[in-house]
């Protein structure tokens, strides 16, 4: 039953996501606001909803270990399974923007700021706050350098259509879909971790990152098939700039989080080989299939690495 229910949850917060996500750039486009900054500010943090929702609920539950890995999880799966599979199945592109030195900064940084602060094996209510004016100078930094990029026409079926009581409505229920889907998730995901005798950062850094990170998947997938590769590789920074600012910070505003890096050396090792790889293929635009091999291959490293044991336990027994 808590399988049934899990997939229920996942599926509440990728329809909640989808919802919000939706709605949020129909707002935005009627403000006549660039493609990129959509893509890396609102629908970076609709996709990067499941996994506030859920490591906060997991913080309420006094879960630090699930909330934690739920972002980290999100953020190798994002960088390794998104982005590879986006370079592996797009043609070679050449980007307007200049990634590397736009960008590259914000990939690593809220990273080695994470690190940084989990040093005393404590992320309180003020490094949650600092990670929350890292997301905001982020969100400052895109809006003032959005001079650059082409803003988009609003056609006028848009225009015609649009309709701020629908946009409000859907996206009140999308939120209530992510609130209650990620209580759900947290409570079946824990139970599920129980009956298989593992541990809650096993299910958060692989089971709980995999669904929460479908709605990057699908809407980077989609954008890709639109030929718009720029605007994922923004989705992704920006998503995985919100896990670690936003997702991080909000379950630490609700109780104090324990971390353990020392445990999880291999995760942490591997996000940080994963994200200065990020930084060497924007610095040289290998924007093509040979990266989204070595980016899948990097995946299939952290799966071997944390399915592995399991599986030869269960072999043996």
């Amino acid at each position: 039953m808590d399988f049934v229910i899990f997939i229920l949850s996942i599926a509440a917060l990728i329809f909640g996501a989808d919802f919000i996500i939706q709605q949020s750039e129909r707002i935005a486009l009627r403000f006549n606001i660039s493609e990129f900054v959509v893509g890396s500010t609102l629908i970076a943090l609709g996709t990067s909803l499941p996994e506030m929702a859920t490591s906060m609920a997991a913080s309420f539950d006094h879960k630090a270990d699930l909330a934690i890995a739920n972002a980290v999880g999100s953020n190798i799966i994002n960088i390794t399974l998104v982005l590879g599979l986006v370079f592996t199945i797009s043609k070679p592109f050449i980007s307007v923007r200049d990634f590397f030195a736009k960008d590259s900064l914000w990939a690593l940084l809220p990273l080695f700021i994470f690190l940084l602060m989990s040093l005393d094996r404590n992320i309180n209510r003020f490094d949650a706050s600092l990670l929350f004016i890292l997301m905001f100078a982020y969100l400052l930094f895109l809006f003032n350098n959005s001079k650059d990029e082409i803003i988009q026409s609003i056609d006028e079926e848009l225009k015609e259509n649009f309709s701020w009581i629908k946009s409000t409505l859907l996206l009140l229920v999308g939120f209530i879909m992510v609130i209650v889907g990620a209580n759900f998730a947290i409570d079946s995901a824990s139970n599920i971790a129980t009956q298989f005798g593992v541990s809650q950062w096993f299910i958060g850094v692989v089971v709980l990152a995999f669904g929460t990170s479908l709605p990057e998947l699908i809407v980077s997938i989609a954008a890709a098939r639109k030929g718009k590769v720029g605007m994922v590789i923004g989705n992704i920074i920006g998503s995985n700039l919100a896990n670690t600012t936003m997702v991080i910070g909000g379950a630490a505003m609700v109780n104090t989080l324990t971390v353990n890096l020392g445990k999880y050396y291999f995760d942490m090792a591997l996000l940080t080989v994963a994200s200065i790889m990020l930084v060497y293929i924007t610095a040289n635009k290998l924007y093509s299939r040979p990266a989204g091999i070595l980016l899948l291959i990097l995946l299939a490293l952290f799966l071997h690495e944390k399915l592995y044991p399991i599986a030869t336990l269960h072999i043996t027994s």
